[in-house]
């Protein structure tokens, strides 16, 4: 059960600024002014990080990733829920189930510039282990909550925070845990915005997935964790399931899907099959769709020859840009809030929708009763991964 759950990105932080935009189909994305880059392209940026500054014991933790994490925890009485949890399970038996991609990598970047003329040594300021370490994310929550249970952070590119829904789900089945915190968090950095325009991926307008005229992608960044529980114990009104779950490797290509889409398609289907469900019975798919030609491209195909042409789907990275690693907890949410709230999302600025995909792309928000949704996150190397959530009451 996803018994709560919080969100924070360029479209603002909490749930209900998030489910604003997604009902009114507006974009946070925004031309790229972040920091010196000089690439002409746009990007998701969250204002307002500073004020999230990990201060007292948890100062050492302090970088861009960290205060987007504990900007999400206090949304939404989030941060509240863990401690009754924690009460009601004690903090050992709840676990922290993580996934980025950047982690505090800026920092880095900072401080490699800082370096010594000389001698090249970093600045004594600069602490890897608390902020650049993949893992630093998972201790700064773990002493932010006051949980001890076990902690696992997941860097497999784009599908990292959606992964980790496999992962809690199978902790807690295995007896390791009660309960998990499960999600991610992704900030803006100068290897991602360099790196993805060296590949010629970055977008020079705001992302337009599945349009004939794509162009690339739209960086963006955020945070967003749920606390799953079990079915069993969960006591409150309306909620959302984890329903099932499907993971695959494509062995393709580093940066390409496999051009027929086998391994998104291979992650669906094990999805349908561990949520007990038909194709026929997903109300609506919230794509990856990053808006690149190859990727885009490769996902309709998956989709259609799995569901035809009939079933709802859009991409909302045209409204929060691709928030990498933690992408996938954060269309997780999205696609939970579609459940609670009865709307299914649109694709933000797809104008025109490639005459070569047979999927049924909404290019608007449609209003609509959702009991079963699905959400795709594939990541570079072919880590794919796709989770179905439903309507818990």
């Amino acid at each position: 059960m996803l018994s709560r759950f919080c969100i924070v990105t360029c479209l603002g932080a909490g749930q209900q600024e998030t489910l604003k935009a997604i009902r009114d189909g507006t974009s946070g994305l925004r031309s790229c002014a972040f920091g010196d880059v000089d690439i002409p392209t746009f990007i998701g940026e969250v204002d307002g990080t500073a004020e999230f500054t990990p201060t007292g014991e948890l100062a050492h933790f302090d970088c861009r990733n960290n205060r987007l994490a504990g900007m999400a925890l206090v949304q939404d009485g989030f941060e509240e829920a863990v401690a009754v949890a924690r009460e009601r399970y004690g903090a050992h038996r709840i676990g922290l189930f993580l996934g980025t991609s950047t982690s505090g990598i800026l920092d880095a970047e900072i401080a490699y510039r800082a370096r010594d003329p000389v001698g090249g040594a970093l600045p004594a300021w600069f602490d890897y282990a608390h902020t650049q370490n993949t893992y630093s994310l998972a201790d700064f929550l773990a002493h932010r909550l006051g949980l001890s249970g076990p902690a696992v952070v997941v860097s497999s590119a784009c599908s990292s925070s959606a992964k980790v829904f496999a992962t809690a789900s199978r902790m807690i089945e295995a007896g390791m845990c009660d309960a998990a915190i499960v999600g991610g968090t992704d900030s803006l950095c100068l290897t991602t915005l360099y790196g993805f325009r060296s590949l010629g991926l970055t977008a020079t307008t705001p992302c337009r997935p599945f349009d004939v005229a794509r162009d690339g992608i739209s960086i963006g960044e955020g945070a967003s964790f749920v606390l799953l529980e079990r079915r069993r114990d969960y006591r409150g009104g309306d909620a959302v399931a984890l329903l099932g779950f499907g993971e695959s490797s494509d062995a393709y290509h580093m940066s390409s899907p496999h051009p027929e889409g086998r391994g998104a398609r291979l992650a669906m289907e094990r999805a349908l099959t561990t949520s007990g469900l038909a194709p026929s019975e997903i109300d609506y798919i919230n794509l990856h769709g990053t808006a690149t030609k190859v990727g885009d491209a490769a996902e309709d195909q998956a989709v259609f020859t799995l569901f035809g042409g009939d079933t709802r789907c859009s991409s909302t990275k045209g409204q929060t840009g691709h928030t990498l690693g933690a992408a996938g907890a954060i269309e997780t949410v999205i696609s939970a809030l579609g459940i609670l709230h009865g709307i299914a999302p649109g694709t933000t600025s797809m104008a025109t929708v490639d005459p070569e995909f047979r999927s049924r792309y909404l290019s608007a928000p449609e209003p609509s009763r959702l009991d079963r949704t699905m959400t795709n996150s594939f990541g570079f190397g072919g880590s794919n991964c796709t989770l179905v959530l439903g309507r818990a009451s």
